[in-house]
């Protein structure tokens, strides 16, 4: 059964402190670019913009993607996962997401 929307309401902040997982996502090509975490504020910062924000944890602040590189990651949906407590940020951009100048933060591989 297809939910035809959340409200940042509903979502659950308390499993993780106040955060939510948030995935990046390439609207197009469906790779997957980052993984970060958001609270409220930076996803009422994300849906007032139009640009991907987070709380960033290694500084204790908020941050928009893309604030020190240039590499913006416009959000053009958001979907909320089953239990309401992780995100996809659906982007479209052609800017690399890695702070590596990568395309996706996800480049290398577990050696199994």
């Amino acid at each position: 059964m297809k939910n035809q929307g959340k409200s940042l309401a509903e979502l659950d902040f308390a499993k993780r402190k106040g955060l939510v997982p948030v995935i990046v996502q390439d609207i197009k090509t469906k790779d997957v670019l980052m993984l970060a975490y958001a609270n409220k504020v930076a996803i009422e910062n994300t849906l007032r913009t139009g640009n991907a924000w987070f709380w960033r944890t290694s500084h204790n602040r908020l941050w928009m993607k893309g604030e020190e590189s240039g590499n913006v990651q416009p959000v053009k949906e958001i979907l909320v996962d089953c239990d309401s407590d992780a995100l996809v940020y659906m982007v479209d951009s052609s800017k690399p997401a890695c702070h590596t100048g990568n395309r996706s933060c996800f480049h290398n591989k577990l050696a199994i």
